[in-house]
This record gives C-alpha cells, structure tokens and sequence, in this order.
C-alpha cells in the first residue's frame, strides 16, 4: 500500500515538473520562431528595435555593475574598476538612446569587424607558429586571412554587415524555436513512456 501512494506521488510530482517544462519549451519555441519571421518580415524594425535593446541592455548592465561595485567595496580592494565599467556602460547607453540608433547600430558593426580582425590576426600568427613547428597550417592561415578580409569589408560595408548580423539572428531563432519544438514534442513522449512504467 505504501508503495502504492509513493507511486502515486512520483507520478504526481514527475507530472507536474513535466507540465512546466513542455509548456516553457512550447513557449520559447514560439516566441523565437515568431521573433525569426518577424525579422525577416520587417528588417528595417528588426534592426531598430535591436538598436533599442543595445542602448537598455549596456544602461541596465551599467547599474547592475555600479551596484555591484558599492555593494563589494568593503570586501574587493579593485571595487572601483567595476564602478568605472558601470560608468562605461551607463554613459554609452545614454548616449546611444541619445543618438538613437546611429550609436548602437555603429557599435554592432564595429564589434563585429573587430571580432574578424582579431580572430583573423590571430589565426595567422597561430598559422606562422605551426609552420614553424612542420604542423599542416594551411587552412588555419586561410581562416586567418578570411576573417582579416571579412572584418575590413564589415567596416567598409556596414549596411551589408548590419543585414548580415539580422540574418543570423532571425536564423538562430528559428532554428532554436524548431529545436525547442521539437524537445517539446520529444518530452511528451518521453512523459508518456515514464507514465506507463509508473
């Protein structure tokens, strides 16, 4: 009898946890599916509303870090190198609400050209040093020299990179909330299975 009502309580507990996860995953799904159609529905949107979310995110990252920063002073000797980060990141998400969305949208495709110059660079002097050792190198220092040729023409195009970054969003979102869907969907039977051994 006992292990009776214990079943009985796994399978109430194991359905409840099941029910809050298959209907997060269903919602994340379809938030990120609706958020990839819209972007490739609306680009010139897409692209602004991101601009917006730039500005908020570095203002609420800026208080969280200068917060942080008061909150550790009596513990961390280094407290005000996180106040200054804060400071950073509330003065450019300032002036990127001031300068909505020039600043933002600059700032997507400097960070970007950025990260294919470095990466590139690197890559090179990593291909160099496998030279150096009689390592194959060939294709490290052709990612190399891809990514230094990707970042100048992110600066030199930046409407093109700026159409390029949307693209990838609004792919990784769909491709998450088809993923998300489907382990949804892969749950259900999972639960099913787990229902009928209980």
């Amino acid at each position: 009898m006992a292990s009776d009502s214990l079943r009985a309580g796994l399978a109430e507990d194991l359905g409840h946890v099941y029910r809050r996860t298959w209907w997060a995953l269903v919602i994340r799904g379809l938030l990120a599916l609706a958020l990839g159609v819209l972007i490739f529905a609306r680009p010139l949107d897409s692209v602004a509303a991101l601009a917006l979310v730039i500005a908020i995110w570095a203002l609420v990252v800026g208080i969280t870090e200068i917060a942080h920063a008061f909150e550790l002073r009596h513990v961390f000797s280094s407290w005000w190198v996180l106040l200054l980060a804060g400071l950073v990141s509330v003065a450019f998400g300032g002036a990127a609400l001031y300068y909505y969305p020039g600043l933002s949208l600059a700032f997507i495709v400097l960070w970007v050209a950025w990260w294919f110059l470095v990466t590139g660079i690197l890559g090179i002097y990593a291909a160099l040093q496998l030279r150096k050792l009689g390592i194959d190198w060939g294709w490290t220092l052709a990612w190399g020299v891809f990514s230094v040729v990707a970042g100048l023409l992110a600066l030199v195009y930046p409407l093109a990179t700026l159409a390029a970054v949307m693209g990838l969003i609004a792919g990784f979102a769909i491709i998450g909330g088809i993923a998300l869907l489907a382990g949804a969907l892969k749950l259900r039977s999972a639960a099913r299975g787990v229902a009928r051994a209980v």
